[in-house]
Order: structure tokens, then sequence, then C-alpha cells
């Protein structure tokens, strides 16, 4: 067996820089494309959408930090037009803890974009108290439905019953992949 005869030192280090210069050209092209803009569904049928809503998966936040389990939202309509928001779960302790707030379409009476706030009804009148909540998948049934905002900074996967159909709940992942979401961030939320 004949071994191949070792390149001269001289070599070795013009080598190595041109290997190191050309290497990126090698590598497989990233994109740092940002995704598209987030759309919301076309419309919403908010008397179909009120009701309570189990909490499936989400990123996580900070002001869910305590919510162990158990996690449920429950809309309510109000006679001046808004939603009464009851966000409910269990903690580490065994205590269920509730957040109320409320919610008001941004636009039409079909609107999936709505804004929520949890804070006091007396600071209602700045804007930075009301947050982005927009329907951006919704099953034709409304069973099975994603929440999130334009930044794509929260994500919230929901459902009218506390478990849901594996293979729905693959084809949601999907579509939201393809919406520029990073599932690895989505966290599971344990129902009874």
């Amino acid at each position: 067996m004949r071994f191949p005869t070792p390149l001269p030192s001289r070599l070795w280090f013009p080598l190595a820089v041109a290997l190191t210069l050309l290497a990126p050209l090698a590598a497989p092209a990233q994109s740092t494309t940002p995704p598209e803009p987030l759309q919301a569904i076309e419309r919403l049928d908010v008397g179909r959408y009120l009701g309570t809503w189990y909490e499936i998966a989400k990123y996580p936040n900070r002001f869910q930090r305590q919510c162990v389990a158990d996690t449920q939202a429950l809309y309510r309509q109000r006679d001046d037009g808004q939603i009464d928001v009851v966000n409910r779960c269990r903690q580490a302790n065994g205590e269920m803890t509730e957040a109320v707030g409320r919610a008001r379409q941004d636009g039409p009476a079909d609107s999936p974009r709505l804004e929520v706030r949890f804070a006091s009804a007396w600071l209602s009148w700045l804007p930075m108290v009301w947050a982005n909540y927009w329907v951006i998948d919704l099953d034709p049934g409304y069973q099975l439905v994603a929440v999130s905002e334009p930044n794509r900074e929260y994500l919230w996967v929901l459902s009218r019953t506390p478990a849901v159909d594996a293979a729905a709940y693959q084809a949601l992942l999907g579509r939201l992949q393809a919406k520029g979401f990073d599932l690895s961030k989505l966290e599971k939320t344990a129902q009874p």
C-alpha cells in the first residue's frame, strides 16, 4: 500500500487560508429574509368564538409564568359590544388563579383583529394597555384556533376541548411554521 506524499510545510499555511476563505462559499445559503408580515384570518364570527377555550400550547411568556396546568380562557359578550375575557390556570401549589380583562375588535364587526387589556378600566384610554390579539388560524367548525400578534412574539393554540386530535394539531403546526413561527419555542400545556 502506498501513502500519499505529505505536502511540504511551506504549502500548509496558504492552503489553510484558502480553505478558510472558501468555506463560506461551500456552506449552504442561510436565509436571513424576515418572514412575510403576519396575516389574520379573513373574518371572525365573534358570536361563534365566544365561550370556553382550552390552551393546548403556547410560547412561554412572563404573565403566565405561574401557570402549570388547566389553562383556559372564557369569552363573554358585553352589552357595550366589547368582550369580557377571563383567563384561568392552575398554579404549582394547586390553586387556580384568574385574570379578568376586556377585548374589543379592531375594525369592522367581523374583524379577526382584536385588542385586549388586563389593566384597570380607568387606564383603558391609554393605547399601550391594549395588546394585539389576532386570530391567525381557525378551523371552519370553530374548534381549534391559533392566536398571535404582528411581531410573532406570542402564540397560543386553543381548543374547545382539553384534548385535540393529533392530526388536526400537526396540520395546524405545519400552517404555523409556514407563517414563520418557530415551533421549537412552542410548549404544550398540561390539561386534565
